[in-house]
This record gives C-alpha cells, structure tokens and sequence, in this order.
C-alpha cells in the first residue's frame, strides 16, 4: 500500500502569479507532476513556460501562490536550504549552459569534485558512466563544447545534469535548433529516464516530435493559464481556436 510519501506529487504549483514590470506573465498557474510522471508544457512564444519551470529551483519567486517539489515548499526557502532541494533536481537548460572553457569532462566533474565525496579515479569512472547512459562515445570525453553538434551538447548537459542523481528533471527547451534525428535521440532519453529509473521530469516545449515521443501529460499554457491537459492527440483535437491555431488545426 503506498505511503503518503509515494502519492505526493513531486512538483506541484499552486495558484501561481507571476509579472514582470506590472504585465502578467503567468495568472494562477495550478499544476501537479505525480512522482514518475512526464509532464509536458506546451504554447506559444511569450507565454510564460520558461518563467514556470525557473520557480521549481528558486530561480524565480511568485507573486503569490505557492511551488513545492515533495513536500518542500520552494517559495518559502533561500540560501543553503534551497541550494539543498536544487541539488536534488537536474535542470537542462534550453541552450545546455557548458562551461565552454571545460572539456565534457571537465564540464561533469565540476559538479562531481564540489558535491560529491569521490575521489579523481571515482569521478572520471562516474564521467564514463553518465557519457554511456547518454550514448556518447568515450572519444569525445576530451573534446570542448565548440568542437561537439547540437545534439551532442543536449547529452552533455544532460549527462552532468544527471551527475548527482536527482529526484526530479527539468527540461526547458531541450530540442530546440536540433535537427529530427537529433530531437529523436534526446526525446527518446527523457523517455528513457522514466522507463528505467522511474524519475519525474517537466519537460517545457514547442516542439511536437518531443511530446509526441516521450509520450507525457501535455498540459497548455495560454495567457498565463493552464487552458488544457490531457494527451498530445486529446490536446490537438480541442475546440480552443488558439490551441488549434498551435497545433494548426
């Protein structure tokens, strides 16, 4: 039988508000990710999806409402209590956000080194493993981010995303300026991260290739509401004529 601890939704938003220079960005935002889930968040351009994830890690604060992952209220933290729940979520930020100084390497064992009690052989087999799990060669272990493709840098940032094992991920954008093959293989690893580790991930997109393959809850974001939730072909067939004109309906 689950506990109350298992039926807690990993992320949840409450009634969130958001504006910036007094123009509403998002206007009672209420949202639950079940833990495992894969929630999509999909719209237009402008419409506040990014704005959203940035208050699952404290990157933004509400107006009012509130945002808890398990039963820790992030609005409410600051300083080494949020960086604690920050540590225990993954975000793959839209343009991968690689130290362009720092090999892949580099780049992974930058997070394994400050957090994590592993010593240089310990790090540099972690690296190997996280490298495989994305599906990288081991060759490219030493190369910089200027030296990779688009979709390669998305596994990098992915890999040190995953790097100290986090509870919940979150995806702004990941496919964006990726080409179809590209898009495919990411989609298919945020898939992956919920067939074989059971883990939660919010994934914010326009992208229809994305949602269509990792198969999650599409929820729509429309002038700082969410308007309609359901799957991708449920959500496509609705009547909304803005969400029609999105999927081109």
């Amino acid at each position: 039988m689950p506990t109350a601890s298992d039926t807690t939704p990993s992320v949840r938003f409450v009634g969130v508000r958001k504006a910036f220079a007094g123009v509403p960005v998002l206007d009672g935002v209420t949202l639950a990710v079940a833990s495992g889930e894969t929630a999509i968040v999909m719209g237009g351009s402008g419409t506040g999806k990014s704005v959203l994830i940035k208050h699952v890690v404290g990157l933004l604060k509400p107006d009012d409402g509130e945002v808890w992952v398990r039963d820790v209220r992030i609005d409410a933290l600051s300083g080494e209590d949020l960086d604690r729940v920050r540590l225990r979520t993954g975000y793959l930020f839209q343009g991968g956000a690689l130290f362009d100084s720092m090999t892949v390497t580099g780049n992974i064992e930058f997070l394994l080194e400050r957090h994590t009690g592993l010593d240089a052989t310990g790090r540099r087999v972690r690296v190997t493993e996280l490298l495989e799990w994305v599906r990288l060669e081991p060759a490219l272990a030493g190369r910089y981010p200027a030296e990779l493709s688009g979709g390669q840098k998305k596994r990098v940032a992915l890999a040190r995303a995953l790097a100290l094992e986090p509870e919940v991920m979150l995806f702004d954008e990941p496919t964006t300026g990726l080409d179809p093959i590209s898009v495919r293989s990411v989609s298919e690893l945020i898939v992956r991260l919920r067939e074989e580790r059971g883990m939660t991930s919010l994934v914010i997109t326009h992208d229809l290739l994305c949602a269509e393959i990792t198969g999650g809850t599409v929820h729509f974001l429309y002038k700082g509401r969410i308007v309609l939730s359901g799957t991708l072909a449920e959500v496509s067939r609705t009547n909304h004529p803005f969400v029609r004109n999105f999927f081109g309906a």
